[in-house]
């Protein structure tokens, strides 16, 4: 590392990951308020326009771990500039689509983004002073919660006050940004991990969470019994199974499954579903609930725009939160955070299943939640990146990715579908479904905690074996 030429401050580099990273995140988020828009423009059925959704959470899974493990064998700065061009390029072509086909194009090159966490992951351990790693990852990682949280109320204001193409022109925008300024200021990392690019297992992956992702993706209409979803899912289990069998015998595997069988790994990517499953319900029931009209069971008749900003000061809380648990977890490691967080947003999801009839308390207890998900965000990665190898960060953060994104498309769906069977005589939500959603994902978090609770966090150097020696190949 000596040899290197001096690279700019480490804050620097963090600022533009984070441009990424957010981008990324919002446009998970910002294109929920335009579905309906967007259904009525192009001229689809409400199952027909959820593809879109379905199509960047399937790129994203899929590329996710591909291009982290292209990272460790061929430079994260690199793959990192094909992640968020790719995204640039989805966005650009969802902004200009015309159709839903097309715009479903888009918004699969767009998942490819899904690259830049473990990429940015990688780049802040190898390039950041040993004492900055924890804070760095922690921000990153609470970005996913912080563009959740700031997408739906910006997603709301574009669509009443301009239209859903200009959701698709910023997010080209912040992608075209991120792509030249990592090119021009990201320096490249020498450490790599020969290698062969294990195409095959790419194609068993790709293959398995598809038939999962989309089970889950049109449960909702199809029924969480039929055999659709239970076929498929059933499918995908089976492929996920063979894949895990031809990834051990592979003599270079697109993810070691050794290490994911670790018990701090696998425990922690458990929680990361848990802890996606929370959070991303709420996107759903929180707008959903304020945007029904008043004078019925449940619902405070609010526009697009004032509902989501209901959510917008927990996403300001969660970009507090994240620095001061990145700190913590440089003193006293990221599991006592990670904990507290869970608990924090069990609470917060309490509160809101029992008081939600304000606007005043759904922020108040939405805060809390954000606050709690802000905190479990910003340690999840980090305990990933403690339990493995510095040549194992970007596989192993890729699939901490995909257990999140798993988390995320039940917790959406699973609320969706507790909403949906608790109707009133003329059609409406009732309060009950509501009450109910909010409670099993209270009880979702604090099953969290407690697998937080069992994570080992000793010895994972012995765990993590030997760092390989650099290399400029």
């Amino acid at each position: 590392m000596d040899s290197i030429d001096p690279r700019q401050h480490h804050h620097l580099t963090l600022a533009i990951l984070g441009i990424g990273t957010l981008g990324f995140a919002l446009a998970q988020t910002t294109v929920i308020p335009a579905l309906a828009a967007m259904q009525h423009s192009f001229g689809v059925s409400t199952s027909a326009i959820t593809w879109m959704v379905t199509a960047y959470f399937l790129a994203a899974s899929v590329a996710t771990p591909v291009l982290g493990r292209l990272g460790d064998m061929f430079g994260k700065e690199r793959f990192l500039a094909i992640a968020l061009a790719a995204f640039a390029i989805g966005s650009v072509v969802s902004a200009m689509s015309n159709s839903l086909a097309l715009m479903i194009v888009g918004r699969a090159l767009q998942g490819i983004g899904g690259g830049v966490f473990p990429l940015s992951f990688g780049i802040v351990r190898d390039e950041f002073p040993a004492r900055s790693v924890p804070t760095g990852i922690a921000l990153l990682g609470a970005s996913v919660g912080i563009g959740g949280a700031i997408g739906l109320p910006l997603g709301g204001l574009l669509v009443d006050q301009a239209s859903y193409h200009w959701i698709f022109w910023m997010s080209a925008a912040m992608g075209v940004v991120a792509t030249v300024t990592t090119i021009r200021f990201v320096p490249e990392s020498p450490i790599r991990t020969p290698g062969r690019i294990d195409l095959a297992g790419a194609a068993i992956l790709a293959a398995g969470l598809s038939c999962v992702l989309i089970a889950i993706s049109r449960a909702h209409d199809a029924g969480w019994a039929s055999a659709q979803t239970l076929g498929l899912v059933a499918l995908g289990i089976v492929v996920l199974a063979a894949f895990a069998a031809y990834e051990l015998r592979h003599p270079a595997p697109l993810i070691n499954m050794r290490t994911f069988a670790r018990r701090p790994v696998l425990r922690t990517n458990l929680a990361t579903v848990l802890v996606g499953f929370g959070l991303f319900g709420t996107f759903v029931l929180i707008p959903q609930l304020a945007e029904l009209p008043t004078g019925g069971d449940v619902g405070l008749g609010l526009n697009a725009t004032d509902a989501g900003l209901l959510m917008a000061p927990g996403g300001v809380l969660m970009l507090l939160v994240a620095p001061i648990v990145g700190r913590v977890g440089e003193r006293v490691g990221s599991k006592p955070p990670l904990i507290a967080g869970c608990l924090i947003a069990a609470l917060g999801l309490m509160g809101l299943a029992l008081d939600h009839g304000s606007a005043a308390m759904i922020v108040l207890w939405s805060s809390i939640l954000f606050a709690g998900t802000g905190c479990a965000f910003a340690t999840l990665p980090n305990l990933i990146v403690g339990a493995v190898a510095r040549h194992e960060t970007g596989e192993a953060t890729g699939v901490n990715t995909i257990a999140r994104n798993v988390g995320a498309a039940l917790g959406s769906q699973v609320a969706a579908s507790i909403i949906a069977s608790h109707v009133l005589a003329g059609g409406l939500p009732a309060n009950r479904g509501f009450e109910l959603a909010f409670l099993m994902s209270a009880a979702v978090a604090a099953l969290a905690a407690l697998l937080a609770v069992l994570i080992p966090t000793g010895a994972l150097a012995r765990l993590r074996g030997p760092e390989p020696v650099p290399s400029e190949g």
